[in-house]
């Protein structure tokens, strides 16, 4: 069914986050950003953090997104995710202090040590998060 609009769908294992009808969907790869307008041509790529945007007319709208994969139909985008907030749904106090408390460990641990790649990721999802919030 030809349409002018894509139904994306975003998910995480504990809700579904979002359920609309779009214009184009623009979302952050493993390999970089891309984009889906409608019609795409099928495929499934990885999701990294980073914020997806979504346009409905002439609004752009964000989500701030962790790991997953997402599903690119002709005319629906399905992504799962392990993480996605809407910015309403963002505790920026929160999104803060795990920003801080990310920051303070690394500055502690050197790039040797076992647990610098995940304080770096905590710190790049915290700092996603406040983004996301604030646009």
């Amino acid at each position: 069914m030809e349409s002018d609009k894509i139904r994306l769908k975003i998910a995480s294992p504990y809700r579904e986050v979002l359920d609309v009808e779009v214009d184009e969907v623009i979302a952050p790869g493993e390999e970089g950003q891309f984009g889906v307008l409608p019609g795409h041509t099928p495929f499934l790529t990885t999701v990294s953090v980073g914020q997806l945007t979504y346009r409905q007319g002439s609004q752009l709208k964000h989500v701030a997104v962790s790991h997953g994969y997402a599903e690119v139909e002709y005319y629906k985008m399905i992504v799962l995710l392990d993480a996605a907030e809407l910015p309403d749904d963002i505790d920026l106090d929160r999104a803060e202090k795990a920003r801080l408390r990310a920051e303070g460990r690394l500055a502690e641990i050197s790039l040797e040590d076992k647990d610098y790649f995940e304080e770096l990721a905590a710190l790049d999802r915290a700092m996603n998060r406040i983004t996301v919030a604030k646009i």
